[in-house]
């Protein structure tokens, strides 16, 4: 634990505050944390928030101001003295965070599925001394890592090259639900609204493609509860493209409980043309979903094909993570599963000294997946749901 390092974290909200508290508990290195908001009262807070839940860690927590534009004064103090740089602002901001850590020769990471803002920040990275990682929170992030795993398991295992399908799913839900939305909303609402609205892109017949989101949607049973699961955009982070030709048919749907996805397709046929769909679903479901706290996030994936004898074989991983107690603060389960990602990716990145551009399927998945933040985080009880301890 001699080892010291200086983070700087975009984004002083529910998430930029819990990597904070997983950096300083969690971490197998000392951290001195720079928080940073376009509302300094609001990093104040977080800052107050991480100190009182972990007052025996060492390093300092300070905030700072983060202009909406450009590089501020604040913000390029802490560039000058830091080592990493978290990304957990909007996606739309990614482009702008990746330049500051580029002029000033930081490491970085980011959250967003955002797949435009991400090849904005590839072109950003070209050639740099620094690591830049993308999409490294849950989906994408963590179930990509694992899905990658099991097709190379699949194939170690079982002598071949090539799988039949790779199945990647998620859903940070409500335990509870009720019509019409069978909804609650456990993060980010525009996030939600984007998912649904964009592209997905998979692979089907062994030929990366795109398919729109909110179809091929299914009833499915995982850990003996029943779920829909349906097309959404960004959570296959590259994998469509490094598995082409490996896989026949690839996808990540989200999960959601049944009868979710029939409101949100009605909502979206209800919206004018010449309106925003983004914008305007993203209204209709902050008027009619309530936000929740207790929530929980349900994970799958499978790799499933013939072994090299012509036997039909599956591996498949599966867990409901439930609210965690950290420090003395007890976070949601969507805000440790997407942190610890980040999380592990920065000790990665600080640890290894990587360099350039590195997606989901060139991360090291028993480095990512055996690292503490990650063995940590996505701990979990398929029955008992009381906070973990």
């Amino acid at each position: 634990m001699e080892k010291r390092f200086k983070v700087v974290v975009a984004g002083a909200g529910g998430i930029g505050a819990a990597v904070a508290l997983l950096l300083r508990e969690w971490g197998d290195f000392f951290v001195d944390i720079y928080l940073g908001d376009r509302s300094i009262d609001i990093a104040k807070e977080a800052v107050r928030w991480v100190v009182d839940a972990s007052p025996h860690i060492p390093g300092i927590v300070e905030p700072f101001l983060l202009a909406e534009t450009g590089f501020n004064e604040e913000f390029v103090k802490v560039l000058e003295i830091g080592e990493v740089v978290l990304d957990c602002l909007p996606g739309s901001q990614a482009p702008r965070i990746a330049k500051a850590a580029r002029e000033f020769n930081l490491h970085y990471a980011n959250l967003t599925e955002y797949v435009v803002k991400n090849r904005e920040v590839m072109e950003i990275a070209k050639g740099a001394d620094t690591g830049f990682i993308l999409q490294t929170g849950l989906a994408p992030g963590y179930i990509n890592v694992l899905g990658h795993k099991l097709f190379l398991d699949f194939c170690n295992t079982f002598g071949v090259e090539k799988v039949e399908s790779l199945k990647m799913r998620v859903g940070a839900l409500s335990r509870n639900a009720f019509p019409p939305t069978y909804y609650g909303f456990t993060w980010s609402p525009v996030g939600v609204a984007t998912e649904y609205l964009e592209d997905a892109v998979v692979i089907r017949n062994w030929k990366q493609t795109y398919l729109a989101s909110l179809t091929e949607i299914e009833r499915v049973i995982i850990l003996g509860s029943e779920y829909e699961e349906g097309l959404t955009s960004g959570g296959a982070a590259d994998l469509p493209y490094a598995l082409e030709g490996k896989v026949k048919n690839l996808d990540y749907k989200t999960l959601r409980h049944p009868g979710h996805f029939g409101w949100v397709k009605k909502v979206i046929e209800s919206i004018p043309a010449q309106k925003n769909k983004v914008k305007e679903l993203q209204r209709i479901m902050e008027k009619e979903i309530p936000a929740v706290e207790d929530d929980q996030v349900v994970i799958f994936s499978a790799a499933e094909g013939t072994d090299k004898n012509g036997i039909r074989r599956r591996i498949e991983h599966s867990k409901i993570v439930p609210p965690i107690k950290i420090g003395s603060a007890y976070l949601r389960a969507i805000q440790v599963t997407t942190a610890a990602g980040i999380a592990e990716c920065c000790r990665m990145l600080l640890l290894d000294n990587l360099k350039g551009v590195i997606l989901q399927s060139q991360i090291d998945p028993d480095r990512f997946l055996n690292g503490p933040f990650i063995k940590r985080g996505y701990r979990h009880r398929a029955v008992d749901f009381e906070p973990l301890v």
